[in-house]
């Protein structure tokens, strides 16, 4: 069963709460208070805005002995929990226990109001895990989203192998102060093997973690783990956002993936099965610092609800290493694994090994399972034109493989009907096939290289996964996508998967076109490409998806910034609206201006007349690497 709690609503974003009490620091004063209320003898509970249950979910309060649950609102009269009826909070004078628990924090006005009708009991609340206040953003509030800008980051650095997370201070755009990241390292048993914070760079500064110089700066041995990261001074937005390379000591070991989502859900799904030469491991990382208990978590092939479960149990904030073959040994490409996460992982990491020694690492997606079938979507073709659209590249044609894979993402997609359309870089149609009507169980992957018969314009372009109507009504605009990327001359492989929008119209539908910021539509671009350092060159796949005609061409800027966030250089580029452009870094700017930029430098990409899709990556030798950009 998942924990009985909500880490996200699509509504109203993430929940503060929940991240305030699995926050690293707050497990040891959680403990204290549990041992505090489990000595003090019987204990009314005050609960005025429903948090408990919440609370008990990853700290139970199993073993306290519970004199009565009191409520403010009306509404909540008459609700148990652990056998006992909730009355309201006015007969809590009637209950003369020596202890009030009051469930919440900033409760001084809660303590005030209820105090004369406590008898003298002594009183507690959960502020006695907050954090410290040089910790918080909004010191007003301790509930702010702002206060929990956190996230988690795959962290490894053993057997040549290392790991990068490079962001920006993006939050000095939206008015943050100067502030700081707090860090948390947890090896794979989920021991904190290391804790500092640095100061954040100025407006726009660059951030880099490189795990070889955190090994280094805290003379630590090889660790496999994951990183807590905890931005001091943040605005505008409460996600950690940062690409995140995997590289080794070797030229053919290269891999980069996107940032974690920072609130855990119950199902993930886009895991691939593996081929026959390849091994599939799902990094489980526990999220919270209590055990994940035997059972917990699972797999079962995507349209067969015949669940494997992991029998063992995984520590507070440990790293476990699960093949999908302990779990689905039978399980093979294009086949599709559904993770059963039960809201103890954030977006988890997959890393596929090849037999040929290559490997690369990528992410499953949030499966929702709040969705319904949308009957609108199939009728307001006039309105949006094309609709949701999946962009993502078709590489070089002579060198690389581009391949796409429909994946269910939503418990209400029974079926998928949806084809593929590829377009050249000039945004031409260069071929067109439809999926058909998917069941659920369906895995069917396309090459793009074999519709095209290893021809299109230019050499490149980029492929759209859209609805079909035709073949079927089942929508539900949540339209996802693995996207897999073979070099034909090294057998290095890279792989992303993302979800569909709508784009650049002016026409809104729900959240559609999506805004980072601010309310739809989306109708302009600012994304963040990292530089990857000497001797890798960048390379940036930029598409400009319309679901109507828009403008023409793109107005596109690329601004090369230091590393503390000062401009260098910029270059124009224009796209054709439904085309792509691809460029390397070393080929937009010279040497001079990279030199200039120095290291940890990085390019921000900006269209105030359209909205823009990317997909960045890294080149060695005879090793690339591939996937989605952020935005902010």
């Amino acid at each position: 069963m998942p924990l009985n709690i909500e880490t996200f609503n699509n509504a109203v974003g993430g929940n503060a709460f929940y991240k305030a009490v699995t926050h690293p620091l707050a497990a040891e004063p959680a403990r204290a208070l549990l041992a505090k209320l489990r000595s003090s003898g019987p204990v009314a509970i005050y609960d005025p805005h429903n948090l408990l249950a919440a609370f008990d979910a990853l700290f139970p309060l199993d073993r306290i002995e519970i004199a009565g649950l009191f409520v403010q609102d009306v509404s909540h009269i008459g609700r148990t929990f652990r056998g006992n009826a909730a009355r309201a909070v006015t007969e809590l004078a009637d209950c003369h226990a020596p202890t009030v628990l009051v469930a919440g924090f900033d409760t001084a006005r809660a303590d005030q109001h209820i105090k004369p009708l406590v008898n003298g009991a002594s009183m507690l609340s959960f502020d006695a895990m907050r954090l410290p206040d040089d910790m918080l953003s909004d010191k007003g509030r301790y509930l702010s989203n702002l206060n929990f800008a956190t996230n988690f980051a795959f962290f490894r650095d053993s057997d040549g192998h290392h790991t990068r997370i490079v962001t920006a201070n993006y939050w000095s755009a939206y008015g943050g102060r100067v502030g700081h990241i707090w860090f948390s390292l947890f090896d794979q048993g989920g021991k904190v093997i290391a804790q500092w914070k640095d100061p954040l760079p100025e407006a726009n500064g660059a951030v880099v973690i490189d795990s070889r110089e955190v090994r280094a700066r805290f003379s630590l041995p090889a660790f496999t783990g994951q990183l807590f990261l905890h931005v001091v001074g943040a605005a505008g937005h409460d996600v950690v956002k940062y690409a995140l390379d995997t590289y080794g000591d070797a030229e053919d070991v290269l891999s980069c993936t996107h940032d974690a989502n920072s609130w855990p859900a119950n199902r993930y799904a886009g895991l691939p099965a593996p081929a026959v030469d390849e091994e599939v491991v799902l990094w489980v990382q526990n999220a919270h610092p209590n055990p994940i208990a035997a059972g917990e978590i699972g797999f079962n092939l995507m349209g067969d609800d015949n669940v494997a479960h992991l029998n063992e149990p995984v520590g507070g904030f440990a790293t476990r290493r699960l093949s999908a073959a302990e779990l689905l040994p039978h399980a093979r490409w294009p086949q599709q694994i559904e993770i059963r996460a039960g809201k103890h992982l954030v977006r988890p990491r997959y890393e596929v090994l090849r037999q040929n020694g290559r490997q690369r690492m990528a992410h499953p997606n949030v499966e929702r399972e709040d969705l319904k079938l949308d009957e609108k979507l199939p009728q307001l073709s006039a309105l949006l034109g094309k609709g949701f659209i999946l962009p993502a590249p078709v590489l070089p044609v002579d060198r690389f493989r581009s391949i796409v894979l429909p994946t269910p993402m939503s418990t209400a997609q029974a079926h998928l009907p949806v084809k593929l359309v590829i377009y050249d870089g000039a945004g031409r149609k260069a071929a067109e096939q439809s999926f058909g009507n998917l069941k659920r169980s369906d895995s069917v992957a396309l090459a793009a290289n074999e519709l095209l018969n290893g021809r299109i314009e230019g050499g490149y372009g980029h492929m759209e996964l859209l609805y079909d109507f035709d073949a079927g009504q089942d929508a539900d605009g949540w339209l996802h996508a693995l996207f897999r990327y073979e070099d034909l001359d090294t057998g290095h492989t890279a792989e992303t998967s993302f979800g569909g929008h709508v784009f650049n119209t002016l026409v809104t539908y729900k959240s559609e076109p999506q805004s980072y910021k601010g309310p739809p539509p989306g109708l302009s671009t600012r994304l963040f490409l990292r530089v990857g350092p000497p001797p890798l060159d960048t390379l940036c796949h930029l598409i400009y998806p319309a679901s109507r005609d828009w403008h023409p061409v793109s107005d596109t800027v690329l601004m090369l910034m230091s590393a503390k966030g000062q401009e260098v250089a910029r270059k124009q580029l224009q796209i054709a609206c439904g085309g792509s452009h691809l460029w390397r870094f070393n080929e937009t700017f010279n040497a001079a201006e990279r030199e200039t930029a120095g290291a940890n430098c990085y390019v921000l990409i900006r269209d105030t007349t359209c909205r823009l899709f990317g997909y960045h990556g890294l080149v060695g030798g005879r090793a690339f690497s591939l996937d989605h950009m952020f935005g902010f």
